[in-house]
């Protein structure tokens, strides 16, 4: 399959801002100053954009706990998250959603979610919506092997069958849910879960981009058809913890460092396209300069903007008492 070459360089600049946002991430996350928790997607960055690099403005996706990744592969903007994250009004939801529940509706990320299985109700609501104003759009729900056995993801996929929605399932199997690995919580084959429903089923390497976005293409066409949803599985490693803080205890030994060796999908990509002659080694360090000034700009000034006050409290509630 052939990528144009603005779409390589649009699809390595996201996952190198993903890489470099998350590493930052996890270097500020230590000094206290973030509230809540936060959840790095590092290792994981081309199942995002592979997805996103075939969605159109007008599609929807639903996120997980997991979720600055996403957000960047559907263009949210990098200061308000940042912004967002550091729990200030300038974030993208004014500093009320936070790490685990940042949205931007503007760009069609219903959000990261705090609830496992949260994500694959909420885009049958939405496949439900572009079905019915016809707008050939599709809605997108990333969740990982965890929330795979949760029943709001069972129930989704039902009835996602059942409406025949322009829905796409996207299982990132990092191989664990929590601290519990995926071999022994997972009865089965998410293969045999999608047949259980009727959808087809693809499958494919989440350490290399080009495998992702060939995947995803076909899984994505197949329900902007209107033949209904689908379920891509995606194997991926995790580099960091569950959360930051987890001491990754219950992986083997070398594990994490075998992944990052053999399995870093920025590097494939650096390997494959320069010696395919597709970019050229100066462009994309070109990329991983500017992605530096952007992450290092967005540091500084979500630190330096204001906190929300209490007029804000109630901005954006719907119901008032």
């Amino acid at each position: 399959m052939q990528i144009a070459r603005e779409t390589l360089l649009r699809s390595y600049r996201a996952m190198r801002t993903i890489r470099m946002f998350e590493e930052r991430l996890h270097v500020e996350f230590a000094t206290g100053e973030i509230p809540g928790f936060v959840h790095l997607y590092c290792g994981e960055e081309a199942s995002g954009v592979g997805v996103c690099a075939n969605l159109t403005d007008n599609d929807t996706i639903a996120s997980t706990h997991r979720g600055h990744g996403h957000c960047i592969a559907k263009g949210v903007g990098v200061a308000g998250m940042m912004a967002e994250i550091y729990g200030r009004s300038t974030g993208v939801c004014r500093g009320k959603g936070g790490s685990m529940h940042i949205a931007d509706l503007g760009c069609g990320m219903l959000g990261a979610n705090g609830i496992v299985g949260g994500g694959p109700p909420l885009i049958c609501g939405a496949a439900l919506s572009h079905k019915t104003l016809r707008n050939g759009a599709v809605a997108v729900a990333f969740y990982g092997d965890g929330a795979s056995n949760e029943g709001s993801t069972l129930e989704s996929l039902n009835l996602a069958s059942v409406w025949n929605l322009p829905a796409v399932f996207v299982v990132e199997d990092n191989g664990y849910g929590e601290a519990t690995a995926a071999s022994y919580a997972c009865a089965g084959t998410q293969k045999a879960r999608a047949a259980a429903f009727g959808m087809p089923y693809f499958e494919c390497d989440g350490s290399d981009f080009f495998a992702v976005h060939q995947a995803s293409a076909e899984v994505i066409a197949h329900a902007r058809a209107g033949n209904g949803p689908a379920m891509l599985h995606v194997h991926l490693q995790r580099w960091y913890g569950h959360f930051e803080g987890d001491a990754m205890t219950y992986r083997a030994a070398g594990e994490v460092a075998e992944a990052r060796r053999d399995h870093d999908c920025l590097k494939l990509f650096r390997e494959r396209v320069t010696q395919a002659a597709l970019l050229e080694e100066t462009a994309l360090d070109e990329i991983d300069a500017a992605v530096a000034d952007e992450i290092e700009s967005a540091v500084m000034q979500a630190k330096a903007d204001p906190l929300p006050q209490e007029p804000d409290l109630l901005a954006d509630v719907y119901v008032r008492y």
